[in-house]
């Protein structure tokens, strides 16, 4: 059984909003947050928190104040950072914490990660480096984490395909996924084989880093 909720918290610079899913007996959380683009209900983030709460991890979507006040456009990366960490140190977890986010949100979680107490980083749809411009290269906030992180990448993304990343890097790779994480209606593997990797993918991660076996169910 899983149970949903969801609060607002205040930061300063305006509400920002929490909606989590949480696990029935859960032995780790993990808080995730959005993209310039778009919000809390990308097509990655619902995948991740439909599937890992019936595996034990509780899964707390972070949405950004301007978001929630109805914005287009996101602020500078260290109005995100201070946002993210006013609304994630309204959190309690007692299970290991796990921080992550899709692609500006990514970022955020690698700058902000340690700092915040967590164990690992998913970083979902990594921004490298900006379309087309392979030299302004984002790697040092990828290996400046401190911590374990996962990347988990399209095989076409723009903003970096996976060949393209610093080595080591544990990734895990999409076929024929975009930015966006999302395949072509016609591709072969299909949307829900490759939602499938996604979610076992960061299960794996999350159970190793946690000291549980990849298959561990509750």
């Amino acid at each position: 059984m899983t149970t949903l909720s969801e609060a607002t918290y205040d930061t300063p610079y305006g509400p920002g909003r929490i909606v989590a899913r949480r696990a029935d007996r859960p032995w780790a959380a993990l808080v995730l947050t959005h993209g310039a683009g778009g919000g809390i209900e990308s097509h990655d983030l619902e995948v991740l928190t439909a599937g890992l709460p019936r595996l034990g991890v509780g899964v707390l979507r972070v949405e950004m104040p301007w978001r929630t006040a109805g914005k287009r456009l996101a602020p500078a990366p260290s109005v995100l950072d201070t946002c993210f960490t006013s609304l994630v140190d309204h959190l309690r977890p007692r299970v290991p914490l796990f921080v992550g986010g899709r692609s500006a949100g990514a970022r955020v979680a690698c700058r902000r990660g340690r700092a915040l107490g967590a164990i690992g980083v998913v970083a979902l749809a990594f921004p490298l480096h900006p379309p087309g411009k392979p030299e302004r290269s984002r790697a040092d906030e990828l290996l400046g984490t401190g911590l374990p992180t996962l990347v988990v990448q399209g095989e076409r993304d723009p903003f970096g395909t996976p060949p393209e990343f610093p080595v080591p890097t544990s990734m895990v790779v999409l076929p024929g996924a975009d930015h966006s994480l999302k395949v072509g209606k016609r591709a072969v593997p299909d949307q829900s084989a490759v939602d499938a990797l996604l979610l076992e993918g960061v299960h794996a991660f999350l159970s190793r880093r946690a000291g549980r076996t990849p298959d561990a169910r509750e």
